[in-house]
């Protein structure tokens, strides 16, 4: 009995009568929606190549693990969490509800850009620039600073709640402009709703990603940092960031989902990362419990397609502030909005998590870190699951969406399918 695959169809012969045989066309198992969610920086352990990044003995699951007393992440748990990678106060599970694996970045980076794009099947050879050492050129301020009519102060790489108290009520004073950097491809400008107004730092953001579209100051992306406050101590930031992202520099498996018609829903900053580019309709969120509870709603609708979510807290709160603890609780909170998720996903629904980088909330400094990150696969439909060989590349994640759809992998995409092992 001989078998050929072409897309989602099985084209198998069969014995018949008289020695004849016959060919019949069975239907593989295909998902009417996907739920992508990335868990924003949960790596599980270090890349092979990570000192070439500075990362030596990084593993963002395991120390959170190692700083708190309890964690409590049932359905992680039942998913194959703790069978993936061992956690101290979680046992591994006989039967895993789910499928389970890690995944390897292929692309020279750690930066959200990098990881979301990889995932969807854009393989980066060459990283994109940072300026954390010494801050932007003289000549890219001095342009920024001439377009914009305002000075520029800052420059520098910083934490965005730590430049705001050293530098906001000389903002709010004289006028000025905040622009600091991290340790990824970013720009960064602050600005008062209150005094300078949303549309005005919006305004200079746009100038700025003018700016640094030029080959030696180009960065991934320029961020509106809004805040409001009168003096230290004082100074929140708002909801109101908005991301200036490169576009991706070609098209992604979310583009050949779009144009064959299939709905390409995001939530939380995916829209940002790409640009709008794929995506059919989107929702931002304030924070990543609110983008679980906006994915839940998005479950209870009928819809044909992808569901991709982006929950940018765990790297945003805890793991630039490096706070294991806070990261550790953060985790706990998405486990209980998992399993209110998981109780109302259909039989035909697939769930797949992951992360685009690790950021190890005990490592020195405040960059992400270089590590694997985790593969877990979970439908109603499944009875049981099992572990999966590590993966070279975030990609398999978009190969995977575009066997289940019957979309082709855009040209020059990277990327293999394993739909037929999520059974």
């Amino acid at each position: 009995m001989k078998a050929k695959i072409s897309g989602n169809i099985v084209c198998r012969r069969v014995s018949a009568a008289k020695g004849q045989w016959k060919e019949v066309m069975i239907m593989k198992k295909a998902y009417r929606r996907i739920f992508t969610i990335v868990l924003d920086s949960f790596g599980v352990g270090a890349m092979e190549d990570s000192p070439q990044f500075g990362d030596v003995g990084v593993d963002t699951l395991g120390h959170i693990s190692e700083s708190v007393e309890e964690f409590k992440i049932p359905n992680l748990q039942k998913l194959g969490l703790a069978n993936l990678h061992p956690i101290r106060q979680v046992k591994s599970v006989e039967k895993p509800l789910g499928y389970y694996g890690k995944l390897r970045e292929a692309s020279r980076g750690k930066d959200t850009m990098t990881g979301h794009w990889e995932m969807m099947g854009l393989w980066t050879k060459k990283a994109f620039r940072t300026f954390t050492e010494h801050g932007f050129p003289p000549e890219l301020i001095q342009e920024l600073s001439r377009r914009t009519g305002r000075v520029i102060i800052g420059n520098k790489s910083a934490s965005g709640t730590q430049i705001i108290e050293e530098l906001g009520e000389e903002e709010i004073a004289t006028g000025h402009l905040i622009v600091y950097t991290s340790a990824d491809s970013v720009m960064q400008i602050c600005g008062n709703e209150e005094t300078m107004g949303l549309e005005n730092l919006y305004r200079y953001c746009e100038i700025a990603r003018e700016l640094t579209m030029k080959d030696e100051w180009k960065v991934g992306r320029v961020i509106a940092r809004p805040y409001v406050g009168k003096k230290k101590g004082e100074f929140r930031r708002t909801a109101n960031r908005h991301d200036y992202a490169l576009k991706p520099f070609g098209k992604t498996v979310l583009d050949t989902l779009k144009e064959a018609g299939y709905d390409v829903i995001s939530v939380g900053k995916i829209y940002d990362i790409f640009s709008g580019e794929g995506i059919t309709e989107f929702q931002k969120s304030q924070s990543s419990v609110q983008g679980m509870d906006q994915t839940i709603e998005l479950a209870g609708r009928d819809f044909h397609g992808l569901c991709f979510v982006n929950l940018v807290d765990f790297d945003v709160l805890w793991g630039h502030r490096r706070d294991p603890v806070g990261y550790a609780r953060e985790l706990e909170r998405f486990d209980v909005k998992l399993g209110e998720l998981m109780q109302v996903l259909r039989e035909d629904d697939l769930l797949i998590l992951t992360a685009d980088h690790g950021n190890d909330p005990t490592y020195s400094g405040t960059d992400h870190t270089r590590e694997k990150v985790p593969f877990l696969a979970w439908s109603p439909s499944m009875r049981g699951g099992e572990k999966l060989a590590e993966s070279e590349n975030f990609a398999v994640i978009g190969a995977t969406i575009a066997e289940n759809f019957q979309v082709e992998m855009p040209e020059g995409t990277i990327g293999t399918s394993i739909l037929n092992k999520l059974k």
